[in-house]
């Protein structure tokens, strides 16, 4: 599926250990990050807007500035101040002198989906431009990348936007309750199984493969493993909180070091081969089509809302992740 394009000196075990490290940083810096509330701040604030200075100044014709990169590194950004905002920020009711936070506001939670829903939607686009302007092969216009555009694009973008109808509970998200393992007062979310997140990786790893093959090896692989792993051990219930900071902090590395990804001498490249994209996206499209069907399945015999109520409430899954909230 991959090809190595590693330069002299390099070698297939060292681009395996260089995948390793990416990986072991994300998840390590999600462990901090969602374990210290000023940590998680200075990383997505501080950090970010420090970056950004350099990026449109002294970087400014050496780093990507098109707006799908540019799209995707504030909107991750944005969307971890929102979920550091839930978890920690606190007021005071001038009213009644009682504290609330914006977890209590059903206002507040539609933000998680919406900004999950737009960078999916953002892909989804990227996915049908290059369907539409790459077919046959070509260079992206607004970055030095061979694409193959064919049907696969299609099939992966109707995936996406499955993926987002799929989206259930937006109003059910809950903040996690101290104990002495963790203090990290994680945003979970107990309607977002693992079914929903299995068929959303294997839709972005097609994404990743069609739309930036040169960079589905790290963007594709190791980053969606890392917050999967999370949501699926020490971080349990609170994927979109650890998706949102390992993205946020690897678009950040990839805008300030572009050249790891491009033309550096661990760089991996997709064969380009039609059989196997069509192969993968196709996967992506039928897991996606199973996660509609049981979604509107459990809606039916349940008669619940799966958009303004939660809908596998009666799930084992979930009641061990709602068993955690406060």
């Amino acid at each position: 599926m991959f090809t190595f394009n590693y330069a002299e000196g390099a070698t297939l075990l060292g681009v395996w250990g260089v995948w390793l490290v990416v990986f072991a940083l994300l998840f390590g810096f999600n462990e901090v990050a969602r374990r210290s509330k000023w940590i998680g701040l200075f990383s997505f604030v501080a950090l970010p807007a420090f970056l950004s200075i350099l990026w449109f100044t002294s970087m400014k014709d050496t780093t990507y500035t098109d707006w799908f990169h540019l799209a995707k590194v504030y909107s991750s950004t944005a969307g971890c101040i929102g979920f550091w905002c839930i978890r920690h920020v606190r007021f005071t009711s001038k009213r009644t002198g009682k504290a609330w936070r914006l977890s209590d506001k059903k206002w507040a939670l539609c933000f998680p989906p919406l900004i999950l829903a737009i960078n999916i939607l953002e892909a989804v686009l990227r996915d049908f431009e290059v369907g539409m302007h790459y077919a046959g092969g070509g260079i992206l216009a607004d970055e030095a990348m061979y694409v193959l555009g064919g049907p696969w694009n299609y099939m992966n973008g109707i995936a996406g936007l499955l993926n987002i109808i799929a989206i259930t509970g937006w109003f059910g998200i809950v903040i996690r309750k101290k104990t002495k393992e963790d203090s990290s007062m994680d945003m979970l979310w107990p309607d977002m199984l693992w079914f929903w997140i299995i068929a959303y990786d294997i839709w972005n790893f097609a994404y990743t493969y069609n739309c930036l093959p040169g960079h589905s090896w790290y963007c594709g692989f190791a980053l969606l493993l890392a917050p999967t792993l999370c949501a699926f051990t020490v971080g349990k219930g609170a994927w979109l909180q650890h998706r949102a900071q390992t993205l946020a902090i690897w678009c950040m590395f990839a805008q300030t070091f572009p050249s790891f990804i491009d033309k550096g001498q661990f760089v991996v490249s997709s064969t380009y081969n039609p059989t196997i994209m069509f192969v993968v996206s196709f996967i992506a499209l039928a897991c996606n089509v199973v996660l509609i069907s049981y979604m509107v399945y459990k809606a039916s015999k349940t008669n619940r809302n799966p958009y303004l109520g939660e809908l596998y409430t009666d799930l084992a899954k979930y009641k061990e992740i709602a068993a955690m909230a406060e």
